[in-house]
């Protein structure tokens, strides 16, 4: 439903303001109908194809309420959000109890409409997703699509399933792309919790400036631009599982708030004089050494020590590679399906360069790289020639190193040996020169004379 031309029903008994609706949500790439008043709303919502519905409060014939109830009476699906010149706070809450989403005063600007909507739209793919992903969960394994045969993932599995039906917190460590999201999905649909909501957030992706508002939510008038009241992720959450990943991101200032909410159970919203009672579940994650960030004054130690209840520590690929040939079948069987691909097999040589690759994205790269041979093999076979370039390169370092066996240069086994340093230190940092010549030790200016001589890219 959350397309880029979600379609929105304006309901509204003044003429001139529905046409200047309909144009300003067209103008911010939406579609938009128009209805006179509740009656004629009600009919065209039938329909089900309504994303949003906009609705006056006051209205002759049938109001904003009686149109609430009898959109909730057949079944309407369409999130609600009134809208009305006269409201007051007790028809706000009159409305939201009625299922209502939102509520706007008027007059409103786009600006305004456009935040409402776009939280509208984020709730609802929340509920969709944690829908998807509850479906999934019945018709997979009991850690979902976490596939492994190796003992060091077995050891996970094994603790996952004995903290999956407990609240208590856990800290997820592993590099990037190594599944850490899908172990928390984990705890959580296994969990005593999964009927409840999971709600993922990445505390480094969003402005500090906006991160409080987004975790605790905020009250109408908190500051310039809180034009209504705003649910925080730990009430999106309630009953349910917070994943709070890149942990390490938080800012100090936000780290005593969050010690206080797992010490506490209460949330306190940007500029309300009260808390509120939550049962939330943390599971938090990081790809950084959190004792080392404490060291250096950036991670308060008291909530580092409340976040490390139980440390879940997840491998990487590189060190499970036995995984691979499980997970480039799944990869191809997943996109496969999505391409209209199914059936795709990898040659042996592909299988084997992939093996012997190092990985450093980890199970995420895998993923891309096994999505990107789909796109350009032309065949039922996955051959090496569809792989990036830098999985095609670290074969061929492996090749040279076995044609070498019998030489007995040792200025052709210097050569090559430099060659080989250099490919495996561009690799390792994806393909930062500046970073690869301090892993070779020597300087920027050398690597680049010497990638010149060796003609490597």
């Amino acid at each position: 439903m959350l397309l880029e031309k979600t379609k929105i029903l304006i309901v509204d008994d003044e003429e001139n303001l529905r046409h200047m609706l309909q144009i300003m949500l067209k103008k911010l790439g939406y579609r938009a109908e128009t209805a006179a008043d509740g009656a004629q709303a009600l009919e065209m919502s039938r329909s089900g194809d309504f994303g949003f519905i906009l609705c006056d409060i006051r209205m002759p014939t049938l109001d904003g309420s009686a149109f609430l109830k009898g959109h909730a009476e057949q079944g309407g699906q369409a999130t609600v959000i009134m809208m009305s010149a006269y409201g007051s706070v007790e028809d706000a809450i009159a409305c939201m109890k009625l299922g209502a989403y939102d509520y706007i005063s008027k007059p409103f600007n786009a600006e305004e409409i456009l935040l409402v909507l776009k939280k509208a739209e984020e709730r609802e793919r929340l509920k969709q997703e944690n829908r998807r992903l509850r479906e999934a969960v019945g018709q997979t394994c009991s850690l979902g699509n976490i596939i492994s045969r190796c003992a060091k993932m077995a050891e996970v599995f094994q603790l996952v399933g004995k903290l999956a039906s407990y609240k208590t917190t856990v800290l997820i460590l592993g590099e990037s792309g190594t599944g850490k999201e899908l172990i928390a999905r984990a705890l959580h649909y296994n969990g005593s919790r999964k009927g409840a909501p999971f709600v993922a957030v990445n505390c480094g992706a969003i402005p500090a400036a906006l991160l409080e508002s987004e975790l605790f939510g905020h009250v109408k008038g908190a500051f310039t631009d809180a034009s209504s009241n705003k649910i925080g992720l730990f009430e999106e959450a309630d009953g349910g599982t917070l994943f709070l990943d890149e942990i390490a991101e938080l800012p100090l200032a936000l780290q005593v708030k969050l010690l206080r909410v797992l010490q506490e159970g209460e949330i306190r919203r940007v500029g309300a004089a009260t808390s509120r009672r939550i049962d939330v579940r943390v599971v938090s994650a990081t790809a950084k050494e959190l004792g080392t960030e404490v060291a250096a004054g950036r991670f308060r130690e008291d909530l580092y020590f409340r976040l490390n209840v139980f440390t879940v520590a997840l491998p990487a690929l590189r060190e499970r590679i036995e995984d691979v040939p499980l997970l480039v079948d799944h990869f191809l069987l997943k996109h496969g399906e999505r391409m209209g691909r199914v059936g795709v097999r990898p040659s042996e040589t592909t299988l084997q360069a992939l093996v012997r690759y190092r990985w450093p994205g980890n199970v995420r790269e895998l993923e891309n790289c096994v999505e990107r041979g789909l796109v350009l093999c032309e065949s039922g076979v996955l051959e090496l020639s569809s792989l990036p370039e830098t999985v095609r390169r670290a074969v061929g370092i492996e090749r040279r190193a076995t044609d070498l066996r019998d030489c007995l240069s040792i200025k052709t086994g210097a050569v090559h040996l430099e060659r080989t340093l250099i490919a495996r230190a561009l690799e390792r940092t994806g393909g930062n020169r500046t970073h690869a010549a301090k892993l070779l030790e020597i300087s920027h200016r050398a690597l680049l004379y010497k990638l010149k001589e060796y003609g490597i890219e």
